[in-house]
């Protein structure tokens, strides 16, 4: 008597599946990104070490919100049609991506802008925090508004826009100064930049929909495993490294990486899902 092979296990290829997705997408993504040429240009200037827990620690926080954001979709839509809209996701920014890839020369322009915009921000966050210590030296030193009676110059707008304003970056002064007395300028400065650099991007979306999808748990792992790396390459040698990879064919390599995902979830949707529903209806034995 022959003894058939066990089937293989689908939540097994699932979780492995989850895992590798991750990954590469945040690979393919984040390598000579914005936040990629931020943590590299802050590694040039302070402690590479700082700027890393600063930058990792952010995306770690980043990748728990955005996988649990996609965790809750299900309870709320349908898990086919949150397959769906992921795979829509992926389809558009590969597309996207592809022609990125397409319209770049050899990707030296593409570098050489990210850097800027990297190095600009940089630039306008130190100004902003040395900027926001500089009014109470000069009101002590009764040079604030070039008077010599010690009184702050009045802003521009309506009282009750002045006060709202006034009162939301007292706060957000307040609360940067707080961290950076436990947790050092440095780190914060790397890890408020990677955080608002992140916010939004095509790999948080990305993780959205990878959530959404899959184990919440496994993509959170495979995504923070993946930013580690490229944080870690980033701070290591990212400027340099930046400069030695084409983009040009790491953006090519991301957009075919996406599409093939978006086509996954499509054939999952449209495939899979009704296979696994017409397997799971009960069958009540006969009398």
């Amino acid at each position: 008597m022959t003894s058939t092979p066990p089937a293989p296990d689908p939540s097994r290829e699932s979780n492995s599946q989850a895992l590798i997705q991750s990954f590469l997408m945040i690979i393919f993504s984040e390598i000579g990104d914005k936040t990629f040429l931020i943590a590299a240009i802050l590694a040039m200037r302070h402690p590479r070490m700082v700027v890393f827990a600063g930058a990792f620690g952010s995306l770690v926080v980043m990748s728990i919100l955005s996988a649990e954001m996609g965790h809750i979709l299900p309870t709320l839509i349908p898990k086919k049609w949150t397959q769906f809209a992921a795979a829509v996701f992926f389809l558009i920014f590969g597309a996207r991506m592809m022609v990125e890839a397409k319209g770049m020369k050899g990707g030296s322009e593409k570098i050489r802008e990210e850097m800027k915009e990297a190095e600009e921000e940089i630039e306008g966050d130190e100004a902003k925090a040395a900027g926001e210590a500089v009014p109470l030296e000069e009101m002590e030193a009764g040079h604030a508004n070039g008077t010599g009676n010690g009184s702050l110059p009045m802003s521009p707008g309506p009282p009750s826009k002045r006060c709202a304003n006034d009162k939301t970056s007292t706060w957000a002064e307040g609360a940067r100064n707080f961290c950076s007395l436990f947790l050092g300028p440095v780190f914060v400065q790397s890890f408020i930049l990677t955080f608002l650099g992140e916010w939004g991007d095509r790999s948080q979306i990305a993780t959205i929909a990878l959530g959404a999808a899959h184990n919440v748990y496994l993509v959170t792992l495979g995504t923070i495993v993946g930013h580690s790396c490229c944080t870690a390459l980033a701070v290591i040698g990212g400027r340099y490294v930046s400069t030695k990879i084409s983009v040009k064919r790491v953006t090519f390599g991301g957009a075919v990486l996406f599409l093939l995902f978006g086509i996954l979830y499509l054939y999952e949707t449209f495939f899979i899902s009704d296979e696994f529903e017409t397997a799971t209806i009960p069958i009540t034995p006969e009398s």
